[in-house]
């Protein structure tokens, strides 16, 4: 059902975790299936330098979680914004699906995470 990459970013997910003085935090949830996901982001020079989240649900949204963050780390801030749920998803070679909403979550929060920080500047 699913790929190897969903496989390999939900047991070993990367960037999992907190940043203490995020300088932009995005949290969504999705009611129907119960996911929550929560990006922190450390922003320089317009650059994500580093990112972090904590994801509470399914494998899928632990791995889109996970993917999302290697895609947008050193990107800027607006190319990190255009991220889109089906890069996610391509870069994880697909999802079923049933589970793109976890895609669609974990670039919500992303979007989220840098409003929060435009909203500060």
């Amino acid at each position: 059902m699913y790929t190897d990459k969903v496989m390999d970013h939900f047991q070993n997910p990367r960037n999992v975790g907190e940043i203490e003085d995020a300088d932009g935090i995005g949290e969504v949830g999705n009611p129907t299936c119960g996911d929550m996901m929560t990006i922190y982001l450390k922003i320089e020079d317009n650059i994500i330098k580093d990112i972090k989240f904590k994801t509470f649900g399914c494998g899928a949204a632990i791995a889109t979680s996970s993917m999302i963050t290697e895609i947008a780390l050193g990107k800027t801030v607006e190319e990190a914004y255009a991220i889109s749920k089906n890069e996610v998803a391509d870069a994880l070679d697909g999802l079923p699906p049933i589970k793109m909403h976890c895609s669609n979550l974990a670039a919500d929060a992303l979007q989220a995470a840098i409003e929060d920080y435009r909203s500060k500047q």
